[in-house]
């Protein structure tokens, strides 16, 4: 089987190690393809996004390494665009002056009353920030995240699905919600809907798995049943921050996959296709 991984982060945003140290480490294990995808909301700094006059110097270093390493592994330019309503759209137009060959849409801040929470934000940071800005009404901050989600379906223009349910970082255990209610699982449903609708590949993501010590990736098993169910494509990444980190959890993750019956999955080369797993 190909070995790949599109999401990867590098010291250019929030991340430990340099975009050569990753590259090492992919050859190391074993690596084909790797595809790197900095965090990102052009033109606007937010923080631990690449800053606005950092994305030459980004561009340019993973340039130098495709064809440092060009015997030894196939990489690819890409990024991770925030989605933020009004501020932020995951558009191959936006970062057409980067000529990237992928990108990944994701949503990381959710908008209530006055404020955002992160969804991937501290226990405490969620709670305290649902409590402040949704009244903590976590029902309707997660519905809220949901309809972020589909909102960014319908006005991006980008090749892969981050973390599609990211809200279940902090609900291990069901400390949040119950995501058997028939509620969580309607969202779930609109969400699919959305993506089959939109055609983009949804990554099953394993870095909760290695950073977190989550015991399951994104998204959750009856989730990912519902995309097959759907037809909708998925590839494997381990959303890396370390060089540690980028295979994390890649051998369960296909096995994972497999329980939801897809016997297939998909990697970008030139644009998307597929192999059998």
């Amino acid at each position: 089987m190909i070995k790949t991984n599109y999401h990867t982060h590098t010291e250019f945003c929030d991340a430990k190690n340099t975009a050569e140290e990753m590259v090492l480490a992919a050859i190391e294990k074993n690596f084909s393809i790797l595809g790197f995808s900095s965090h990102a909301m052009y033109p606007f700094n937010g923080g631990w996004h690449i800053k606005p006059d950092g994305y030459s110097a980004y561009i340019n270093e993973i340039n130098r390494l495709k064809e440092k390493y060009s015997d030894k592994i196939k990489i690819y330019t890409g990024f991770e665009v925030e989605y933020i309503d009004g501020i932020s759209v995951p558009c191959f137009d936006t970062y057409r002056e980067f000529k990237p060959d992928y990108l990944i849409g994701s949503v990381h801040f959710v908008p209530g009353k006055g404020g955002y929470y992160e969804a991937d934000g501290s226990e405490i940071s969620v709670k305290e920030r649902i409590g402040k800005f949704f009244g903590g009404d976590i029902k309707k901050a997660v519905q809220e995240y949901f309809c972020c989600e589909r909102k960014l379906l319908r006005d991006g223009d980008f090749t892969f699905l981050g973390h599609c349910d990211l809200v279940q970082k902090q609900n291990i255990n069901s400390k949040l919600f119950d995501e058997n209610e028939s509620w969580y699982r309607k969202e779930l449903k609109a969400l699919v809907k959305e993506i089959k609708k939109s055609g983009v590949c949804v990554e099953v993501n394993t870095g909760a798995t290695c950073r977190c010590g989550a015991s399951r990736p994104y998204p959750s098993p009856y989730l990912l049943e519902l995309l097959k169910a759907n037809n909708v494509s998925v590839t494997i990444s381990s959303d890396a921050h370390t060089a540690k980190g980028i295979d994390c959890w890649f051998d369960e993750a296909v096995q994972y996959i497999k329980k939801a019956s897809y016997t297939e999955l998909a990697f970008y080369e030139d644009g998307l296709k597929f192999q059998k797993i």
